[in-house]
């Protein structure tokens, strides 16, 4: 099979789609010095403020999907999955095998998007929304004829905005419903701290801050210091103290079976929907 490089000094990258995970992929590609916003393009959005967005930092937006497509030697789309494989066959007499092809469309399997394409050349990416902070947790997969200098562009892309792994396409739906839902998992847990805090006495503005704060330097310890988390809660939790009076009420609760749960119910609707 030929291979066509792509060269990783002058490439240029395109995305169908101008929506928010475009934005935060774009936005951090430029802002971590991985490229010039001159190399990156977009088409045109029904909403101006979109192309607003995106020429504020430097992107240039093109008329038609067909000229980003041109254009540009990585395409990345963006779509909504439900218009995905419209999107796809409309512009697969453009998209040539010189062209590395991505897909972030959440539950749509590699092996359509080849076939719709008429091109293996495909890496698949599963971002989740905390890439708009650049601290998304996303996972690829590599198509058929996707070369390992292929994943590392994109490894070096996506690492733009977070941390990124490979895994196996098999995976994905376990992903979605562990870091693809689990920020809303996150999101209801500070709410829940902040709301125990205010009954407790603490002011609103205080309580959220605290919350959103202590969730921040946690998973910063845990990413950091390599340290398992069941050692880390025992260097908090000293014998009789507030910390395990306060796990022993998560314990008698269900706490962790209950997020447990959550996880493998997304994943099991993911399922149902791919």
């Amino acid at each position: 099979m030929e291979a066509f490089p792509i060269p990783a000094d002058t490439y240029k990258l395109g995305f169908i789609g101008a929506g928010k995970m475009a934005e935060s992929v774009a936005r951090g590609v430029v802002q971590s010095g991985v490229l010039p916003a001159s190399r990156i393009r977009t088409s045109s959005h029904s909403n101006p403020l979109r192309r607003q967005v995106f020429e504020s930092f430097g992107v240039r937006v093109l008329p038609k999907n067909d000229d980003v497509v041109e254009e540009s030697d990585v395409v990345i789309f963006s779509v909504k999955p439900q218009v995905v494989k419209d999107v796809v066959l409309q512009l697969k007499p453009l998209l040539s095998k010189k062209k590395l092809l991505v897909s972030v469309a959440a539950g749509v399997k590699l092996k359509d998007l080849q076939e719709w394409a008429g091109n293996s050349r495909f890496i698949r990416v599963m971002p989740n929304t905390p890439a708009a902070v650049g601290e998304a947790a996303s996972v690829m997969s590599l198509g058929g004829a996707a070369t390992e200098e292929d994943g590392n562009l994109i490894a070096n892309l996506f690492g733009s905005v977070g941390k990124i792994w490979k895994a196996d396409e098999k995976l994905f739906d376990a992903i979605t419903g562990l870091s693809g839902s689990g920020p809303a998992y996150i999101y209801l847990a500070i709410e829940a701290l902040a709301d125990g805090g205010v009954a407790a006495g603490l002011p609103r503005e205080l309580a959220l801050g605290l919350a959103s704060q202590t969730v921040l330097g946690a998973a910063s310890m845990a990413s950091k210091t390599g340290k398992h988390p069941g050692q880390l809660k025992d260097d908090v939790a000293s014998p009789g103290g507030t910390t395990i009076t306060g796990i022993h009420e998560l314990e008698k609760g269900g706490f962790r079976s209950v997020l447990m749960n959550a996880v493998v119910a997304a994943t099991k609707r993911s399922r149902e929907l791919s």
